[in-house]
C-alpha cells in the first residue's frame, strides 16, 4: 500500500511540478519520523511541554531561553492583513498561449505555444477581514501573478469588469466608507450601512458598478466559476514599438455560476469556508479548473473612437464594439504547501511588468502603480518583501538594491552602484550580448498641468442602463430585491431618497420598487437617456456550459433500505460524466440498502449535509422514503434546494414524497407518464438501468433529461413565492 501511495504521489508531483513550484521547494520542508524539535538557532530541545522552574511549585525561570523563543515567536506570528483583499485563497497552476502573439508583443510568454508559464492564482473578498465569511456578497479578487524567464508579470484584477471610482485619489474614501461604521465596528463584510450608500449617493460614478456589484455576480457558486478582469486599459507593445490598447478577460471553462441571496445567508452558517474548501477538494481530486485567457484590442489609432473614455474604468468596452479574442488557457493543478507562507505572504503589483506589457494613463491604474509597491511595506515588513520565496521570481534578478529588514540574498563584491569599474550588473542598454530589457514606449503628452478628467468620463449611466437591459428577467428580479435589502439597513432617509433618485437615471421601474420597499417618494418621471441597447455578454446566462456536468457537487439523499440498483446506475453514470457524488444519510459510514451485501457510505450527516452545498439532489426509490418524508431536516434541505433553482431527481417512491411536498408548477411521473422532466425536477417510476446514462443526446431518458438539468445549475423561473424558507 506505501509502495502503490509513493507512485501516485510521484506521478501527482510530475504533473504539478512547474518551475515555480520547483523553486519553493528549496525553501520547504517536512517533518519525517526521527526528526527532533530545535530552536531556530538549531539546538536540540529534550523538554518542550514543562518550562524551567525553581522548585516544581516556584516561579519560571529567565534563563529558559526555549520558554523565551516559543512565546516570543508566538507573540509575534500575526502580520497586519491586507486593507483590502484580505480573506482569500490561492492556488499553482500553469498558463500556455495558443499561438504566438508576436504581431502584439514582444513579451515572451505570450509568442511561445509550447511555453507552461507557472503562475500563483489568488482569489479573494473585497471588504471583509480575514476572518469574514467566504459567501458575502462582494466583488472577489482575481490576481494572476506570471513567473516568466523575463520576471513577473501580475494580472491585479476583479470578478467584475468595472469599478466604483475613475480616479485612484478617491480610493480611500471608498474603502472608509464600505469598511464597518468607525464608531461601532459594523456591520463586517457588508456594504449594507449608511456610510456606503452615503458614499456612493454622492458619487455618480459608481452607479455602473452598482448594478453589477448587486446582480448575482456578487455572489459566486465557487471560485471555480468566476470570471476575471483586468478591469483597466493596458498596452501591449510590439519588437517594432508597434502599441495597441487591449483588455484582459479570464473566463472559466467550468462557466459562470452564482448563489442566490438565500442559498448566500445559509451557506455562511452552514460552511462559512466554503469557497475555500471548493477549491482546495477540487484540485485535490485532480479536478482541475480551467480558464481561458482572452483580450479586447483596440488600436492605438481608435483609442478615441467610443463615446466613452477606454481610459475609464467605470466603463465596458461591450463585447459587441470589440470582440473578445481567446489567446490561451490558465490551469490550477495545485494547492499550496503552507497558508501563511504562500497565499498570505504573495504580493501582486500592477507595476510587476515584463517588456512588451505597459500600463496605460487610466488615473485608477496609475494610483495603483504607487499603492500596491507601497503597502507591502508595511505588510511584510520592509523593502525586501520581493525575495520572500513565494514572490521572487524564476529568472536570475540582480540590482543594487542593499540591506533593509528581512535582506535574504548575500550579495558579494565591492560595488553596489552604477556605473562601477567593473562595469557589472549593468543596464541592458549598457551591456553589449544583453537584450530585451524594459523600454518604456515613446507616447506624445501635452496637457496643463491641473486637477482634472477627461471630458467623456462625465457620463455616467449610459453603461450602467446597457448592463441592467441586458438581464434576464431573473436576474432584473435579485438585482431589486439585493437593492431593497440593501437600502433598507440604510437608517437616513435623505440618502434613500439620494439612492433612489440615482436608480431613476437608470429605470424608473426599478427606481420605484426600491422607493416603495424602503419608505421613500417613488419618482414618476424617468431622468435618464431611455435607450434600449444592450450588451448579452453581460448576462449570466450567456456563461452558461449546457454541455457539461464536469465538477458538479450532486448529492444522494439515502436512508436504511433504500434501493441499491438505482443508487449504483446513476451514481456511475454520473461519475462518469464528471460529477462529485456524496452520501448524505442518518449517519456516518456504511448505509444499509435493500440488498444486505450491498452499502452506500455516508460522508454527510443529514444536519451537516445540506443541499447549499451542493448542485443537485438524487432521491432514490425504496423502503427508506418512507422515514425520509417525515424527517424536518431532509424536507427543509429539499426545500431549499428548489428554492434555490437547483436540480432534483426522484425515482419510485421519492416521486410521491416530491409531490406531498407541493412544490408548484411542477408535474411529475405517473404510470401514464413515467418519465417527466418539469423545471429541472427530473422524475421516474420505471427507471432501466441504461436509461440512468448521463448523456446530453437527442434520446429522452432519465439520464438524459438530468444531465441537462443539472448542467443547466439554475431554474430561475419557479414560482417559489409560497415555498417555506
Amino acid at each position: 500500500m506505501q509502495a502503490v501511495k509513493e507512485v501516485i504521489q510521484t506521478v501527482s508531483d510530475a504533473i504539478t511540478q512547474t518551475a515555480k513550484v520547483k523553486d519553493l521547494g528549496q525553501h520547504t520542508v517536512s517533518a519525517v519520523e526521527g526528526d527532533a524539535i530545535t530552536t531556530n538557532w538549531g539546538t536540540k530541545i529534550a523538554n518542550t511541554d514543562t518550562s524551567l522552574k525553581a522548585g516544581a511549585r516556584g516561579p519560571s525561570l529567565l534563563e529558559d531561553f526555549h520558554l523565551r523563543e516559543k512565546i516570543s515567536h508566538f507573540d509575534h506570528e500575526r502580520i497586519p492583513e491586507r486593507a483590502v483583499h484580505a480573506r482569500g485563497n490561492a492556488a499553482h497552476g500553469y498558463f500556455q498561449v495558443y499561438e504566438s502573439l508576436d504581431n502584439l508583443t514582444k513579451a515572451d510568454f505570450l509568442r511561445n505555444p509550447t511555453k507552461k508559464t507557472p503562475v500563483f492564482v489568488r482569489f479573494s473578498t473585497v471588504a471583509g477581514s480575514k476572518g469574514s465569511a467566504d459567501s458575502v456578497r462582494d466583488v472577489r479578487g482575481f490576481a494572476v501573478k506570471f513567473y516568466t524567464d523575463e520576471g513577473n508579470f501580475d494580472i491585479v484584477g476583479n470578478n467584475i469588469p468595472v469599478f466604483f471610482i475613475q480616479d485612484a485619489i478617491k480610493f480611500p474614501d471608498l474603502i472608509h466608507a464600505v469598511k464597518p461604521e468607525p464608531d461601532k465596528e459594523v456591520p463586517q463584510a457588508q456594504s449594507a450601512h449608511d456610510n456606503f450608500w452615503d458614499f456612493v449617493s454622492l458619487v455618480p460614478e459608481s452607479t455602473h458598478m452598482l448594478m453589477w456589484t448587486f446582480s448575482d455576480r456578487t455572489l459566486p457558486r465557487s471560485y471555480r466559476t468566476v470570471q476575471g478582469f483586468g478591469v483597466h486599459s493596458f498596452v501591449l507593445v510590439n519588437a517594432a514599438g508597434k502599441r495597441t490598447f487591449v483588455k484582459f478577460h479570464w473566463t472559466p471553462l467550468q462557466g459562470t455560476h452564482s448563489l442566490v441571496w438565500d442559498e448566500s445567508v445559509k451557506l455562511q452558517g452552514a460552511d462559512p469556508d466554503w469557497l475555500r474548501r471548493d477549491l482546495w477538494d477540487a484540485i485535490e481530486q485532480g479536478d482541475y479548473p480551467e480558464w481561458e485567457l482572452g483580450i479586447q484590442v483596440v488600436e492605438e489609432e481608435d483609442e478615441h473612437k467610443f463615446d466613452f473614455d477606454i481610459l475609464d474604468s467605470t466603463k465596458i468596452i461591450p463585447e459587441e464594439l470589440v470582440p473578445v479574442r481567446y489567446i490561451g488557457k490558465m490551469t490550477l493543478n495545485k494547492n499550496p504547501d503552507n497558508y501563511f507562507a504562500e497565499t498570505e505572504q504573495v504580493a501582486y503589483s500592477t507595476t510587476h511588468l515584463v517588456p512588451g506589457i505597459e500600463t496605460s494613463n487610466d488615473p485608477l491604474l496609475q494610483g495603483r502603480n504607487f499603492s500596491y509597491q507601497d503597502t507591502q511595506i508595511t505588510r511584510l515588513g520592509g523593502p525586501n518583501w520581493e525575495e520572500i520565496p513565494i514572490n521572487r521570481p524564476i529568472c536570475p534578478y540582480r540590482n543594487n538594491q542593499r540591506e533593509g529588514a528581512h535582506r535574504m540574498t548575500i550579495d558579494k563584491g565591492k560595488v553596489n552602484y552604477w556605473p562601477n569599474r567593473f562595469g557589472t550588473p549593468a543596464p541592458t542598454d549598457a551591456a553589449p550580448g544583453q537584450q530585451n530589457g524594459y523600454h518604456f514606449s515613446a507616447v506624445r503628452i501635452e496637457g496643463m498641468r491641473e486637477r482634472m478628467r477627461g471630458p467623456k468620463f462625465s457620463e455616467h449611466y449610459y453603461q450602467a442602463r446597457l448592463f441592467y437591459n441586458s438581464l434576464a428577467a431573473w436576474e432584473k428580479k435579485h438585482l431589486i430585491e439585493a437593492l431593497q435589502f440593501e437600502i433598507a439597513h440604510v437608517e437616513d432617509e435623505g440618502v434613500r431618497q439620494r439612492i433612489v433618485a440615482n436608480l431613476n437615471r437608470v429605470d424608473l421601474d426599478m427606481a420605484q420598487k426600491v422607493a416603495q420597499a424602503v419608505g421613500v417618494d417613488q419618482p414618476t418621471t424617468f431622468e435618464g437617456n431611455p435607450h434600449n441597447d444592450t450588451s448579452p455578454a453581460v448576462s449570466l446566462e450567456a456563461h452558461q456550459t449546457p454541455s457539461s456536468i464536469k465538477g458538479r457537487r450532486i448529492a444522494f439523499i439515502l436512508g436504511p433500505n433504500f434501493n441499491y440498483a438505482q443508487y449504483q446506475a446513476i451514481n456511475t453514470a454520473l461519475k462518469a460524466a464528471g460529477a462529485q457524488t456524496f452520501v448524505v444519510g442518518p449517519h456516518l459510514g456504511n448505509i444499509p440498502s435493500d440488498t444486505q451485501a450491498m452499502t452506500a457510505k455516508a460522508t454527510w450527516l443529514y444536519t451537516t449535509g445540506k443541499s447549499v452545498i451542493f448542485d443537485a439532489l438524487v432521491l432514490v426509490g425504496g423502503d427508506h422514503v418512507s422515514k425520509l418524508s417525515n424527517t424536518g431536516v431532509v424536507i427543509a434541505s429539499i426545500a431549499d434546494a428548489f428554492k434555490h433553482g437547483k436540480a432534483l431527481a426522484a425515482l419510485d417512491q421519492s416521486v410521491d414524497f416530491l409531490e406531498k411536498l407541493k412544490f408548484p408548477g411542477i408535474e411529475y411521473a405517473s404510470s401514464q407518464n413515467p418519465l417527466r422532466a418539469s423545471q429541472g425536477v427530473v422524475t421516474s417510476r420505471n427507471l432501466a438501468d441504461k436509461d440512468a446514462s448521463m448523456s446530453p443526446g437527442n434520446a429522452v431518458t432519465f439520464g438524459s433529461e438530468f444531465f441537462k438539468a443539472v448542467a443547466a445549475h439554475r431554474h430561475p423561473y419557479r414560482d417559489i413565492e409560497s415555498v417555506p424558507a
